[in-house]
């Protein structure tokens, strides 16, 4: 074995976190198991997932599922234990590699599988382990997940999985950390005669038996554990092709049998957000896997290449504006938001699930360059300043590191305005498109820290942006631009911000705009007249003061 590589392994994820948590200034009390489930093992680094095999039987009457996860794996480091995780209720019963029983330390829902075999560095090996019992509950999905187990209107099971934050091994078995996704996988799922199972990338076998039928869909791009899902109802089918960047794209729409025409009317909206999202961030990441839209009992969720949709065929959230502009009655927001991490979640994928903000700010931000590209600039930035109302700015956007926790649910509204305000900062909106674009060319398909995205946009602005960051993200103060005009002199300067803070705004003069260079020092510019008013497209305070 390798010790010195996991030494500085554990160093390094030591310090990380301390530095993290440090930053935040966020007091959380955290236990074995949350650094079992949210910290890069010993167990866990020394092999490099290839592809999954999940082979299920879910039966609805029971609420139960049962069934093995074939594991395939490259071998980085040779060591002997490896560490799959599955939450209780469930039991993982048994691990088998090369036709040998393994010994299982379980430790909460972290399970340690002592090898037979000697893993030798560079080898591809695989290991199967099977298990059985109840899932958990989703109570309140998809934000506290796990299995929803509802009928349709007709009586019929309709059942689906969720589990962000929460984890995949909610369900099935797996290495549930972030920073390792699965090159590819196939799912098995098995269900009583007369219900379908609809899960991620493409339908390529369904067998028949006489009371169950069992549906196999394969995915062949790289997945998150999150992003796995099993949709169970009685759905039916209706498709389209898109001619997108990257050629014909499949669009599947899976619904409960009596809402098929009304879904035939209200998903057009699918066609408009693939139009304005390739635009914006390139081509749509998972053409090989197809792209589908699937009803739900629970609201929605990002689920690749199996976008879940549950917004009652409603336009807004459930029928509500959330900018309070208008602008959000236009489009469906969880056909759109959903949609939208294809790009940002499922594409680019955060490590860690502090740095969350990576997904849900930049897909909360898609919500405006969906109205962009089909009602302008303007009333693009009426929606997304009108999401400012929905910020509490009570604590930082990114969370503590190596424990599985997330940041303040401000990643998504404040998270949407820095990148709005970026926009601004950039002044150049061919050269703001490049940028999403190339974070999508960039990061394809790979796991990223915030860091990454934050050096890589500073990189193509040209400016330092590490002050800019640490205030949006790592403190919960908003810059607020203290200010005087007197005699058409105006005075200003930063007040709220870090050390080192430094970031141009634009006052709005006789029509034109005029940008100004605060500190936190007083800095003075004559004007030729004092009628104006501040371009609102920067997030900041404004407060006037006598000086």
């Amino acid at each position: 074995m390798n010790y010195k590589f996991f030494i500085i392994i554990i160093i390094l994820s030591f310090t990380l976190s301390v530095n993290a948590q440090g930053i935040l200034s966020d007091k959380n009390d955290f236990n074995r198991q949350d650094t079992l489930r949210g910290s890069i093992t010993k167990e866990r680094i020394w092999w490099d997932l290839t592809y999954y095999h999940l082979d299920i039987s879910v039966d609805p009457e029971k609420r139960t599922i049962y069934g093995s996860n074939e594991i395939s794996y490259h071998v980085i480091e040779s060591y002997h234990e490896m560490q799959i995780d599955l939450q209780q209720p469930l039991i993982l019963t048994r691990a088998e590699q090369n036709g040998k029983d393994l010994e299982i330390r379980h430790d909460g829902n972290a399970h340690f599988i002592k090898l037979k075999d000697t893993q030798i560095k560079g080898e591809n090996n695989k290991i199967k382990v099977f298990y059985e019992g109840k899932p958990r509950v989703a109570v309140r999905a998809p934000w506290d997940g796990g299995i929803s187990w509802e009928r349709d209107k007709n009586g019929n099971h309709f059942i689906a999985s969720s589990c962000q934050g929460l984890g995949a091994s909610v369900w099935w078995p797996n290495k549930d950390h972030m920073y390792d996704e699965v090159e590819g996988m196939l799912m098995s799922v098995n269900v009583p005669k007369g219900l379908t199972n609809i899960s991620n990338g493409r339908l390529v076998k369904v067998d028949e038996m006489s009371e169950s039928t069992t549906f196999h869909w394969q995915v062949v791009n790289p997945i998150n554990n999150y992003g796995v899902n099993i949709n169970i109802g009685d759905y039916v089918n209706f498709s389209e092709i898109y001619q997108g960047e990257n050629g014909d794209l499949d669009m599947d729409y899976y619904i409960l049998s009596y809402n098929l025409e009304k879904a035939k009317i209200h998903f057009e909206d699918a066609v408009k957000t693939m139009q304005a999202f390739e635009y914006w961030f390139g081509p749509y990441p998972f053409y090989e896997d197809s792209f589908k839209l699937v009803e739900t009992p629970y609201l929605g969720m990002e689920h690749q290449s199996s976008v879940t949709y549950g917004n009652k065929y409603k336009k807004g959230y459930l029928g509500r504006d959330l900018s309070g502009t208008g602008w959000g009655l236009k489009f469906d927001y969880i056909i759109i938001h959903e949609t939208g991490h294809e790009w940002f979640a499922n594409n680019i994928t955060y490590k860690d699930i502090a740095d969350m903000w990576v997904h849900e700010g930049f897909t909360t931000y898609s919500e405006n360059l969906f109205v962009d590209y089909h009602y302008g600039k303007k009333a693009a930035s009426e929606y997304v300043i009108g999401t400012r109302r929905n910020i509490r700015n009570l604590k930082p956007i990114i969370g503590p590191y190596n424990v599985n926790k997330g940041g303040s649910s401000d990643m998504y509204a404040k998270g949407a305005n820095l990148l709005h305000t970026l926009r601004q900062i950039t002044g150049n909106d061919v050269r703001w498109r490049k940028i999403l674009r190339g974070l999508n060319s960039e990061f394809y398909h790979q796991t990223v820290t915030t860091s990454q995205i934050e050096n890589y946009i500073s990189k193509k602005m040209k400016m330092n942006l590490n002050p800019f960051f640490n205030q949006y993200l790592r403190d919960n103060r908003i810059p607020t631009l203290q200010y005087s005009i007197k005699n058409n002199v105006l005075k200003f300067r930063w007040t709220d911000v870090i050390d080192n803070f430094e970031m141009p705004m634009e006052l709005i003069v006789n029509e034109k705009n005029i940008r100004i260079f605060p500190t936190k020092e007083w800095k003075e510019l004559k004007l030729k007249s004092d009628n104006f008013i501040f371009d609102d497209n920067y997030y900041v305070n404004k407060k006037f003061v006598t000086n």
